[in-house]
């Protein structure tokens, strides 16, 4: 009997300890760029089992989520698929500018669900005979901007342009390819990429250097600033937890 109280103490105090990182877990709601939703999916569950702590998340095209921030939406932390958004937001006082950091640098994909389709140099914009090509819209989506730039370098644009399926954003234009309706898009590397392996169809990885770099640029916004699980968040972003996921996802740094 004697031990009994003992035990009844030890078990009472490992439960208070278990219920310790709950009661100090915050929430924060997150704005996340399109093309980083599955690293972003697979970071939020790790940054809640390792910290506590729970991102929130929206996913969507930087330029609308720009207009709901600029009108007040609840986000306390902006993934941005580009480095002018967040500049933009911190000029504006929409954003804490001192916690603007880069988390990726992504990269533009010519993909095909089919598999063959497309070759490695991409001369498939050339000489197939595909009749529509998806591509999301460049006056919101860097990726959008990036496939642009890199039909202007080829001497393509003009010839491409009335082929166009123009997606809202990079998600979207990734559906419109996947689904078959275009036989073509440019995409996120990280969309049609895990675990440094191309999941399905083909694929040309377009240089780095046919268009301006997309750098995408994480921000706390004016709602999250004071918000521990905001501050974590970005701390844990730059750690090598994350960074191996990003980078298994084709981004570079």
């Amino acid at each position: 009997m004697s031990g009994f109280p003992v035990r009844s103490i030890l078990w009472s105090a490992l439960a208070a300890a278990a219920l310790l990182p709950a009661a100090h877990a915050g929430e924060v709601s997150v704005a996340v760029a399109a093309n980083f939703t599955a690293p972003m999916q697979r970071i939020a569950a790790q940054f809640e089992q390792d910290t506590g702590h729970k991102a929130v998340l929206s996913f969507g095209a930087t330029g609308k989520f720009y207009a709901q921030i600029a009108n007040g939406a609840p986000f306390g932390v902006l993934l941005a698929a580009d480095d002018a958004t967040p500049q933009k937001i911190a000029r504006e006082g929409l954003g804490n500018g001192a916690t603007r950091f880069t988390y990726a640098i992504g990269r533009l994909v010519l993909w095909s669900k089919q598999p063959g389709y497309v070759d490695a140099q991409g001369q498939v914009l050339r000489t197939g005979d595909w009749k529509h090509i998806a591509i999301a819209n460049p006056k919101l989506a860097p990726y959008g901007l990036a496939a642009m730039q890199t039909l202007d370098k080829l001497g393509l644009a003009a010839q491409v342009q009335p082929r166009v399926v123009t997606g809202e954003n990079i998600g979207q234009t990734y559906q419109f390819a996947a689904s078959g309706n275009a036989p073509l898009g440019f995409v996120a590397l990280s969309q049609v990429m895990e675990n440094g392996q191309l999941r399905e169809g083909s694929a040309w990885v377009v240089p780095a250097t046919m268009h301006a770099p997309i750098r995408q640029d994480a921000i706390v916004l004016q709602r999250g600033q004071g918000n521990p699980a905001a501050d974590a968040l970005m701390q844990y972003l730059r750690g090598e937890k994350a960074r191996a996921v990003i980078r298994a996802y084709g981004y570079d740094f």
